[in-house]
């Protein structure tokens, strides 16, 4: 399978997910026209502070004013995918495949399943044991003990006739705080991480993205067909 990959790095929450509805409108149109060699996509990019809701999330999760999102330089947004309430930015890597998940062969569930462990096999090589929470998405460190659990990885996805998007949200030296102004993904009682904190210490963006890239191609059985910057390439 061939994927074009856009390593966008920090860019706007709202001009991304044009983009990525671009992508997936495109995908669901070459499926349907039956076309035979239709591009894959996967996006990897950072945004600047933001917090979005998925459609069947609960706006009381978000804790502050509109005001006071406005003095965190932070923007809202209810957007179309599955999930609650998280929050993107600076120190986040953000994964957005546009997958026909029929010619990978897998329905949604299993999809989800084969992100969560390219994250938590991505994890491990940094030395860090991540796994799943059951009853939930993601990737959880200690799931097993409810006074230590706590998220390293969101997942909220979007899928119409098996075509993706949205996707994964891995914290690597993201500012936890912004993550207080929210009842995260819903829960009320749950922490969250990330490898800077874990770690003890910031660690090399670029370094974790390509193992996740790494792990990814591994899992869904990929390689990478072309390169892109931008937006517009």
């Amino acid at each position: 399978m061939k994927v074009v990959f856009y390593s966008l790095g920090n860019i706007d929450y709202k001009k991304c997910w044009d983009f990525q509805e671009r992508l997936f409108s495109s995908l669901l149109h070459e499926k349907e026209m039956d076309k035979k060699d239709r591009n894959q996509y996967l996006i990897f990019c950072e945004h600047p502070h933001v917090y979005t809701l998925g459609k069947s999330g609960k706006k009381e999760n978000l804790l502050i004013a509109p005001s006071d999102l406005e003095k965190r330089q932070a923007a809202f947004y209810h957007i179309n995918r599955g999930g609650d309430i998280t929050y993107h930015g600076p120190g986040q890597l953000v994964g957005y495949p546009v997958f026909d998940l029929e010619l990978f062969s897998m329905g949604l569930k299993d999809y989800i399943f084969s992100l969560e462990q390219s994250i938590i096999n991505a994890l491990a090589d940094f030395g860090i044991k991540a796994s799943r929470m059951h009853g939930a998405t993601g990737v959880w460190l200690e799931p097993e003990d409810p006074r230590k659990a706590r998220k390293i990885c969101a997942i909220g996805v979007r899928s119409s006739h098996w075509v993706t998007m949205h996707g994964f949200a891995l914290n690597i030296n993201t500012d936890l705080q912004y993550f207080s102004y929210i009842h995260p993904c819903g829960f009320t009682d749950k922490q969250v991480t990330s490898l800077e904190k874990e770690l003890g210490g910031r660690q090399n963006f670029d370094e974790v993205s390509a193992k996740v890239l790494y792990h990814l191609k591994k899992i869904f059985n990929f390689e990478i067909q072309t390169v892109k910057h931008a937006v517009n390439e």
